[in-house]
């Protein structure tokens, strides 16, 4: 199983010299992609500009957009054109992952609706490839990737989601979960693969948070219970489940393996000096 890091664009002790340094040094320690998150009514770094500061300073690990909440956004074409760049200027490292989003506040901000969000989806994931190939509605819209352009994976546990995965993407991703119920997960995403008439398998990812060093639940918690007071009470369970020790953090890795997980996403909580070796030393040691 590949160990990925989260890119820290949401944790509140970021700054813009610190996040690409962190994506260099990500790099050195050989993590296999840089995820990002994608909030937009939040103080927070934007995913796509976050990702091409990423290409920039690094020539191999991978780029992953996990996840893109991409129906609120302007429309497939820009997007498409957005994420060509980055896969282009990155020399073919960008995966994008997408879900439908929970915050109907980030769609208000654009003056996308909310309510039929994944149906939009379904209709931006399909244009997507079509303008990568040359053949959207309007042809033309360059950069043209080579071969089918960026892997494509979709997130979300329900099953419009996984249906959703098998009809337009390479691999499907689960958000926070334990290792346990990512297995039954996985399984299901399977049998969605397999019930859609698609050969092989689908890639898994999953994501975990995870804080470790002095302070790390205090630090975890904090941030934690900020970035997803959107759920109401539920954010209480999202921050007692992260992750504060390390061999805590290598029993998880092992598990999701497990589970079939093919990359595990350890995000962290923190920006601080240190993170990301102890990160790195907890996973990849």
């Amino acid at each position: 199983m590949d160990i990925g890091v989260g890119l820290p664009t949401t944790v509140p002790d970021i700054d813009g010299r610190r996040l690409v340094d962190w994506a260099r040094l990500a790099e050195n320690h050989g993590f296999a992609s840089l995820g990002c998150l994608d909030r937009l009514v939040y103080d927070s770094y934007e995913p796509l500009t976050s990702l091409a500061a990423a290409a920039a300073v690094t020539e191999q690990i991978r780029l992953t957009t996990s996840i893109l909440i991409a129906a609120y956004r302007p429309g497939p074409a820009l997007l498409a054109k957005q994420l060509a760049t980055i896969h282009e200027i990155s020399g073919g490292r960008l995966t994008v992952g997408v879900a439908a989003g929970g915050r109907d506040d980030d769609f208000r901000a654009t003056g996308a609706p909310y309510h039929d969000r994944g149906k939009r989806l379904d209709a931006l994931l399909a244009e997507l490839r079509e303008v990568w190939n040359g053949k959207g509605p309007v042809p033309g819209i360059g950069p043209f990737p080579k071969g089918d352009g960026p892997e494509l994976i979709v997130g979300g546990h329900t099953p419009a989601a996984m249906a959703r995965a098998a009809r337009f993407a390479d691999g499907w991703i689960a958000g926070g979960s334990s290792a346990t119920a990512y297995a039954d997960l996985a399984r299901r995403a399977r049998e969605t693969w397999q019930t859609h008439g698609r050969t092989g398998a689908p890639r898994l990812v999953a994501l975990v948070y995870a804080c470790l060093g002095p302070g790390a639940r205090e630090t975890a918690e904090s941030y934690l219970r900020a970035y997803y007071s959107f759920i109401g009470p539920k954010a209480e369970m999202a921050a007692k489940a992260v992750i504060t020790d390390a061999s805590q953090l290598r029993d998880t890795a092992v598990a999701y393996a497990e589970a079939g997980c093919g990359e595990l996403l350890v995000f962290p909580c923190t920006a601080q000096p240190g993170q990301l070796e102890l990160l790195a030393a907890a996973t990849l040691g």
